[in-house]
């Protein structure tokens, strides 16, 4: 596949697979698409955990003794579930996820059937959440009566279709989606570079569940040894852009997230790859201009905007960090910063989810050079930094 094909099936990737409607313990049609695309490929299979959470792996893995790398990303997004039929136009919608209260009054959503019906709807009175179902709980007025609702329809916020204008991808779930997308397309280059005989890592993907609510995919794949021991972990993210790390500036090579640090070496090896492929550092120093960055940006960030799953790996003494997209509209919301400010004169309303474009393709190529070298990494730049500084310094101690 030459780099025109490639970058036209990450596009297609992108805009496809984000539009697909999920949500926490609802994330069935997302599944079925990965099915699909597994099956288009002869060198890759996909199992499921016991709790659903997928892993995509090559087949001949088996005469592979190098350390599989796991690239990470989850299938759901903030979304609504059918929780009660009131009657043919009147539903109670669950949320999960975590979206700003304001958000909700008279916002507009769609119901997705089981059998792809689309009944769009308007949310208009906040109800009590029970012990079963800890989320909250609005009525919604159906704009036309359906007979066909069942509990275990979803719904999502009403949104425009799927475009790209100005170099950015605007639409419903880049969180996750856009991340499960790079990682796929991250796979599929290396299956060319393993069919050269160019990289002889063992590389996968591990799509993971529920998220949104908590991380509880993630801590399944710990507590059932999901992911093999010994792994290094590569959680994707999308997360929330700021001035300090905007859209535009390249795929974040995140150190951490508002809970925790993630593992240093490991992060410090993406990050040297990272620094290989743009010939240059990721922000310039004391001595340097903002012109004499390469054209190839990356950033590397706390992003302590929120948390990811890389968190629970750690935590549970797995070798993880992360490397995310900087995301416009988190969750969803627009004029965010206001929102939470309380500068708006009137209510804030949803908007699609947008990265960047070329922020994806960076993801991309930092992710195939990742499972090209991460096993056996070149030393960090900080590692021979020090050694540097120490062999042409030292003598400075013996004045």
């Amino acid at each position: 596949m030459n780099d025109a094909d490639s970058d036209a099936q990450l596009i297609d990737t992108l805009l496809e697979l984000t539009a697909i409607p999920t949500v926490a313990g609802r994330e069935g049609r997302v599944v079925a698409w990965v099915e699909r695309w597994v099956e288009a490929r002869d060198d890759l299979e996909m199992i499921r955990d016991r709790t659903g959470n997928l892993t995509i792996r090559f087949r001949d893995r088996a005469k592979n003794d190098s350390i599989p790398i796991y690239l990470t990303a989850h299938m759901d997004h903030p979304g609504f579930v059918v929780e009660r039929i009131i009657g043919p136009a009147t539903v109670e919608l669950a949320f999960r996820g975590g979206v700003m209260d304001d958000y909700f009054p008279q916002a507009r959503i769609e119901v997705i059937t089981r059998d792809e019906q689309r009944i769009l709807g308007t949310i208009v009175e906040r109800t009590e959440p029970t012990d079963a179902s800890p989320f909250k709980h609005y009525l919604c007025d159906l704009d036309e009566a359906c007979d066909g609702l069942t509990t275990n329809d979803i719904a999502r916020w009403h949104l425009p279709k799927p475009t790209i204008r100005d170099g950015q991808l605007h639409t419903n779930a880049c969180d996750d989606l856009a991340a499960a997308a790079c990682a796929l397309e991250a796979i599929d280059r290396i299956r060319s570079l393993r069919e050269r005989g160019e990289c002889g890592s063992d590389v996968r993907v591990l799509l993971t569940r529920a998220e949104e609510i908590g991380f509880i995919g993630a801590i399944a794949a710990v507590r059932h040894s999901t992911i093999a021991e010994g792994a290094k972990v590569i959680a994707l993210e999308n997360s929330r852009a700021f001035p300090e790390a905007p859209i535009g500036g390249g795929p974040i090579v995140r150190v951490g997230d508002r809970l925790t640090i993630f593992s240093p070496r490991l992060t410090d090896d993406i990050a040297r790859i990272a620094e290989d492929i743009a010939g240059g550092p990721s922000t310039p120093t004391a001595q340097q201009k903002e012109s004499d960055l390469p054209a190839w940006r990356w950033q590397r960030k706390l992003m302590a905007g929120g948390a990811c799953e890389a968190t629970v790996f750690c935590h549970a003494g797995l070798d993880a960090t992360c490397v995310c997209l900087p995301l416009g509209n988190y969750h969803n919301m627009a004029q965010l910063d206001a929102a939470q400010k309380g500068t708006l004169d009137k209510p804030p309303r949803v908007g699609p989810e947008h990265i960047s474009i070329e922020d994806a393709r960076g993801m991309v190529d930092l992710l195939t050079a990742c499972g090209r070298y991460l096993a056996n990494p070149p030393k960090s730049k900080t590692s021979q930094k020090i050694d540097d500084l120490w062999d042409s310094r030292k003598g400075i101690l013996e004045e």
